[in-house]
């Protein structure tokens, strides 16, 4: 998991946690995951589900990627981060991921806009806002939020000057840079952009 995916989570999503709330989360990255970990208590039940080749102890484990041994309108939040790329029928696994989401309950997904390309086993997607709108709602799902953004950059770019901070793409071209160099200097900080969107189900 790299760094501005949890920072948006913490930005946009850790609001919406409230006390008790039954939570599934696909494909964690450890047990707890990292926004387990950034929820804390605040949550209730905190149920995982991953593809049968998992090495993790999730609480479900499914055959593919489109059916999940879940029943329906099940969980009050339905989250993935650095998942939906890796998935190459988009429209399939919105529709499953909606049904055990609770009506009037959220989909959160996080995914990658300028990450490198990375197998698991493969990666078919980068996807803008304008693209989530249109997966959720034929998903049945009504978008609340929806950004691409950088936090990470935003962070560094404040010694930038204004017409380059308000210009996303210019800013997504500052972040590249910044990714190469963290790359060379085998830093953590990698300077990426990533789209999070939260959306609710009617």
């Amino acid at each position: 998991m790299h760094q501005n995916s949890w920072l948006l989570f913490e930005k946009y999503a850790l609001p919406i946690f409230n006390e008790g709330c039954s939570v599934l989360e696909i494909g964690p990255d450890g047990k707890p995951s990292t926004y387990q970990k950034l929820v804390g208590s605040r949550s209730g039940d905190w149920d995982t589900v991953e593809i049968s080749n998992s090495q993790l102890n999730t609480t479900y484990l499914a055959t593919t990627l489109y059916e999940y041994p879940i029943e329906d309108n099940r969980y009050d939040i339905v989250l993935s981060g650095q998942v939906i790329e890796h998935v190459p029928n988009l429209w399939r696994w919105m529709k499953e991921i909606s049904r055990i989401c609770k009506p009037g309950g959220t989909v959160i997904t996080i995914n990658p806009v300028t990450w490198f390309y990375h197998e698991a086993p493969v990666d078919c997607w980068r996807i803008y806002p304008e693209g989530m709108k249109a997966l959720s709602e034929d998903a049945g799902l009504e978008v609340i939020v929806s950004t691409w953004e950088s936090v990470e950059i935003d962070r560094l770019a404040r010694w930038l000057p204004e017409s380059v901070r308000q210009r996303k793409v210019r800013l997504q071209r500052f972040a590249l840079v910044f990714d190469l160099i963290g790359r060379a200097l085998r830093s953590n900080f990698r300077g990426s952009f990533d789209t999070i969107t939260l959306a609710r189900k009617l």
